[in-house]
């Protein structure tokens, strides 16, 4: 079989990988000038440079974690991310110690009577925006000084603007664990995530182009080949057609400077208002200090509107964006039943890595590749 896959990220790349293995010849074409996608990182002063934003593989799927541990060694890096507020200093998720610098508490009984006191504000109402979601999830003080001003920077809007399903949970942990995940597996591989990507798609049979924009010769690259695996934007693929999906975008600004160590820890969220950025990231604690003497490289993160163009980074996720992506699936397996859609942009959800392999192996298992 003759397969395009558009789009060398860990979706496509792993695709890729196993139909090559099954004897496939396989062409992937990559708009950008690297493979690996989002999670492609750089080497810079010694340090691996998560070039689009912090990726922290962690999953609790025994086989997932064997997968791609086939192609780099983990560290047993453990995501402890903090938030500074104002220069007071919380760690996330809330935990006890958060509780702890928050009201002094110090047993989970009262710490759980605080949230239940400053619950109760919302008197059993039933949350009508997010503000009002969180309040009924975690309190007042918790959403005044780690919650709203963040969510806002991260949507562009007021939290009491934003509906309340969009923080349908919030972790909340009567323990002293800083540990962001609950998953069993977690870490960050040795000398980055681009090896990964270049090992899958090192076979004799697959053949990368990259700087290559498939949309612009779309209907010669459909004739050519008997299969198609399309990561990109779906709606984009159809050139908007039935109407324009909403994303939101990051905007990303890397340095690097002259000193050991800028902020002691991989992850920082800044969750006050007059901050414009929602985090800065120091990529060298990824590997625990590995780097050039004298040297880090730090990222300012800050969130961005979406238009056409741009960078697309998160699905919006409401009613009326999933109801379009909807008419746009059924208008896929009308009109190019020969295409799969995959990945964040082409299925129009957020994934974490472990979730975008496992939905790679299951279009492998499924009837796509088996159809004429």
């Amino acid at each position: 079989m003759k397969l395009l896959v558009v789009g060398a990220g860990l979706f496509g790349s792993t695709v890729a990988r196993e139909r090559a293995l099954k004897g496939d010849d396989v062409v992937v074409l990559e708009k950008r000038p690297h493979v690996a996608g989002n999670i492609y990182t750089e080497n810079i002063a010694g340090i691996q440079v998560h070039k689009y934003g912090a990726h922290i593989f962690h999953t609790s799927n025994k086989a997932v974690w064997e997968y791609i541990n086939q192609f780099a060694s983990f560290n047993r890096y453990t995501n402890e991310v903090i938030a500074n507020y104002k220069g007071e200093i919380y760690n996330l998720p809330f935990n006890m110690n958060t509780f702890n610098k928050m009201w002094g508490v110090i047993t989970p009984n009262e710490a759980e009577a605080k949230i239940d006191e400053q619950r109760a504000v919302m008197a059993g109402k039933e949350p009508e925006n997010l503000e009002e979601q969180a309040i009924s999830l975690v309190g007042t003080d918790i959403y005044r000084k780690l919650i709203k001003d963040y969510t806002a920077k991260q949507w562009g809007r007021d939290p009491k603007e934003l509906p309340a399903f969009i923080i349908r949970r919030l972790p909340v942990r009567f323990t002293y664990d800083n540990n962001y995940f609950n998953d069993r597996y977690q870490g960050i591989p040795e000398g980055g995530y681009t090896q990964i990507v270049e090992k899958m798609l090192d076979q004799p049979n697959i053949h990368v182009e990259l700087s290559t924009d498939f949309l612009e010769k779309k209907q010669e690259y459909l004739n050519s080949y008997d299969k198609v695996v399309y990561t990109g934007m779906i709606d984009q693929f159809f050139d908007y057609r039935l109407g324009t999906l909403e994303y939101r975008s990051l905007r990303f600004e890397t340095k690097t400077l002259d000193v050991d160590n800028f902020q002691g820890n991989a992850v920082v969220n800044y969750t006050d208002s007059e901050t414009p950025y929602t985090r800065i990231i120091e990529h060298k604690h990824f590997e625990f200090g590995k780097s050039k003497p004298g040297k880090t490289v730090i990222t300012h993160e800050y969130p961005a509107s979406w238009s056409k163009g741009d960078e697309p980074y998160y699905p919006v996720n409401n009613s009326k964006n999933n109801h379009l992506f909807t008419s746009y699936r059924e208008l896929a397996t009308k009109e190019t039943p020969q295409v799969l859609f995959g990945g964040r942009l082409g299925l129009y959800r957020y994934y974490n890595m472990d979730q975008v392999i496992t939905a790679a192996l299951q279009s492998l298992r499924g009837s796509f590749f088996d159809k004429n």
